[in-house]
């Protein structure tokens, strides 16, 4: 996911995305506990996209005040 895709994202899209990549996380985490994880590589994806969906989130914050 590309910075610019999440900018385009309204706010109720936003918290609906940052809620499903939590979900994720939190799935490929148990897979890696489990050994079940493919691709581990993965896990660090899905934290880079929170991270980015929560600074776009903070930056439109930022921006209605």
């Amino acid at each position: 996911m590309k910075a610019n895709e999440v900018r385009k994202m309204s706010s109720a899209d936003l918290e609906k995305k940052l809620t499903e990549l939590k979900k994720d996380l939190f799935q490929l985490r148990l897979q890696h506990a489990t050994n079940q994880l493919e691709n581990p590589v993965r896990i660090t994806e899905v934290k880079r996209d929170i991270a980015r969906v929560k600074t776009i989130i903070r930056e439109q914050q930022l921006a209605g005040q």
